[in-house]
């Protein structure tokens, strides 16, 4: 099978989206991803990301691999958790407290850095509406970050993510309990949980 033929195939089997880095690692030479733009075989989306061209661009995923770095987090975690019905405007991401943020600001991303020791707190990953694996806060850490920027989201935002949050089937009250004690908001998180619980 042709190198080109392998990529084309790779993409395929991950939901029409290859990066460069897949490319690099299955030992095939990155000259291939530009020739199949030249060709119009692949559509570029973003820096070192290629989509097929019937496929529908997964802006989160394409960002996420720009900024790798970057967690989604506040709303745009909430949406990634089927915890609003709000698609956010603009995508939410958190990086370490030393990460120089001017490129991104310029791509119209919300930014909030932290601490490195609060930075990998609830880490995980989930998939996006388009079946791609992005990095995101867990539900108990989104809780405590929208409290905590309580100022800046809509309340009605919150309590419908509370809403959600009590009926899910695998909610963890007491990591939610730790977490708002670890991010100084568990008079906010008390509050919600008494009305809802």
């Amino acid at each position: 099978m042709k190198e080109t033929d392998m990529i084309l195939q790779m993409a395929q089997e991950n939901n029409g989206t290859i990066t460069t880095a897949m490319v690099t690692e299955a030992g095939i030479s990155r000259g291939n991803l530009k020739y199949l733009t030249d060709t119009g075989k692949l559509e570029r989306s973003g820096r070192g990301v290629y989509v097929l061209p019937e496929i529908w661009e997964d802006e989160l995923f394409a960002v996420q691999n720009r900024f790798k770095r970057g967690i989604f987090s506040c709303d745009t975690a909430l949406f990634l958790w089927n915890m609003t019905d709000r698609t956010p405007n603009k995508f939410c991401m958190t990086f370490p407290a030393a990460y120089n943020l001017t490129s991104v600001k310029k791509e119209n991303i919300r930014c909030s850095q932290v601490i490195d020791r609060l930075y990998e707190v609830g880490l995980t990953e989930t998939k996006t509406p388009a079946h791609n694996t992005v990095r995101v806060y867990n539900r108990e850490r989104t809780l405590c970050d929208i409290l905590k920027k309580s100022n800046q989201i809509d309340i009605q935002l919150i309590t419908q993510a509370f809403k959600e949050y009590t009926t899910l089937p695998d909610k963890n009250i007491a990591l939610l309990s730790d977490y708002s004690k670890l991010f100084r908001v568990s008079e906010k998180v008390r509050s919600y949980l008494e009305v809802l619980l």
